[in-house]
């Protein structure tokens, strides 16, 4: 710790010259303005997702969803918009559906939908794109299709072996105080250092990478899609805060914005690990990629039709 301090001491000079760079003022600029708009968005959420973990047992869903697992697809779907949840919460829910008796193919529609449009996420993309409302309705739309289409196409092509059967959760056994409190630090904890890393990455998009490269890039309709779709997969910020930094990537199109934001939520880097965990590797292996694939399709599709 010593060595730390004295260094910092002898380089204060050229880091606060470093800082002081217009190139590093813009930098922090975006970084901040970014933080700042997401932050309250990712607390409420995280808040509110434990809360639902902690202290609505499964047993509600299973009595609120169709016998029928056609039926109760669509019914866990739209069950996204009135239960908020970000996707680090999505997953042990889902898992716990499972544990409790839900048909899988319902569980993953709702761990797919519950991150991408319920209030909260479609609530900080109105803010985060004031002067284009319907890119509220287009990731409603364009999230809600690809949720419910996996999920069909899980009871129609998904096999037992497939899946493994989820473990339980880690607050299980602990008081429902306890619980909720160990779920909403590790969330934070957990989504706030991905929302760092994304706001990071976004400013040094905005400040770093040359204009042509950006302008090359957005400037292809299909190729512009794409790198958003691997961007938000490389990212893997909360749901909660993604539409912030989408709204900074002023240089692709609308469509391109809707990729990263109906990808996200759905398949990234830590949903993957998280997916792996919960239901096996071969499970993740399977729908991971099948889920990139529909979101990019269809993100193109309601782009097309909506923006």
């Amino acid at each position: 710790m010593t060595v730390v301090l004295l260094l910092v001491m002898l380089l204060q000079a050229p880091i606060g010259r470093a800082l002081s760079a217009p190139l590093m003022q813009s930098w922090m600029t975006v970084f901040v303005a970014i933080v700042v708009q997401a932050l309250p968005f990712l607390v409420l959420g995280v808040l509110l997702s434990a809360a639902i973990a902690v202290f609505v047992p499964a047993s509600f869903f299973v009595r609120a969803l169709p016998k029928r697992p056609a039926l109760a697809v669509p019914v866990a779907g739209v069950g996204g918009v009135v239960l908020p949840g970000c996707e680090c919460a999505s997953v042990p829910v889902a898992g716990a559906l499972v544990r409790r008796g839900v048909t899988p193919a319902a569980a993953l529609t709702f761990l797919l939908s519950a991150p991408a449009i319920n209030p909260i996420v479609l609530t900080a993309t109105a803010v985060a794109f004031p002067g284009d409302p319907e890119m509220v309705l287009a990731r409603f739309v364009a999230s809600l299709l690809v949720a419910c289409a996996m999920g069909w196409l899980w009871q129609r092509l998904g096999r037992t072996e497939w899946m493994r059967p989820p473990a339980r959760p880690a607050f299980d056994g602990l008081g429902k105080g306890a619980a909720f409190w160990g779920s909403v630090r590790h969330d934070v904890m957990h989504a706030g250092g991905f929302l760092v890393v994304g706001a990071m990455a976004a400013a040094t998009l905005k400040s770093v990478v040359p204009e042509s490269w950006l302008q090359a890039a957005a400037g292809n309709p299909v190729v512009s899609v794409l790198v958003l779709g691997l961007l938000a997969v490389l990212l893997s910020i909360c749901s909660e805060a993604d539409a912030f930094v989408a709204a900074s990537l002023t240089q692709f199109s609308l469509t391109a914005r809707l990729a990263f934001l109906v990808v996200g939520p759905m398949i990234d880097l830590k949903l993957f690990a998280m997916q792996a965990a919960t239901f096996g590797r071969g499970f993740a292996l399977r729908f991971a990629p099948v889920t990139f694939a529909l979101a990019i399709a269809v993100s193109a599709l309601a782009g097309a039709v909506l923006l």
